[in-house]
């Protein structure tokens, strides 16, 4: 039952963080091609705008192979774990697969509207790209707390 834990953790950070990014990639993505219709010159700057969103499935995926390294499912050697042992791994992957869905969602919203600025005023691309990285902070705080959280269950040797 515990290894069975920590492989469902491992696959809602990867589900929950991949479901996130591509909602917002994909809301994103229709904001940059009707900018690309009108100024296709503008290809780099909206690119980047549209693919913020992508790193919180990145997270979400990291955090699986960390817990799926933990546990031996990467690498050999998956035993037996106890329940409670996989239940702590379960509850370490939340965090980003939680944040990383919402936080994704919300970033590509703001990519969108970096990506409407910059089709208005090319010059605004650095201000633009500031407001969807500020999302992007709680995404890794929600990273670092499952990686603290999986380390630390590797610590207590239960």
């Amino acid at each position: 039952m515990g290894l069975f834990l920590a492989i469902l953790g491992a696959a809602i950070a990867t589900f929950m963080a991949g479901i996130g990014s591509s909602i917002g990639v994909g809301k994103a993505g229709v904001a940059a091609a009707g900018t690309l219709a009108e100024e296709p010159s503008l290809f780099s700057k909206v690119l980047i705008l549209m693919l913020l969103p992508a790193t919180q499935g990145i997270y979400g995926l990291l955090v699986a192979f960390l817990t799926l390294q933990a546990v031996g499912v990467i690498g050999g050697g998956a035993g037996e774990i106890s329940t409670v042992e996989g239940a702590l791994y379960l509850a370490a992957c939340l965090p980003i697969a939680f944040s990383g869905l919402f936080s994704a969602v919300h970033q590509g919203k703001c990519s969108v509207a970096g990506i409407q600025t910059v089709s208005k005023r090319t010059d605004t691309m650095g201000k633009a790209l500031i407001i969807p990285a500020m999302v992007e902070t709680y995404a890794i705080l929600a990273l670092l707390i499952s990686i603290l959280g999986i380390n630390g269950i590797q610590a207590l040797n239960l």
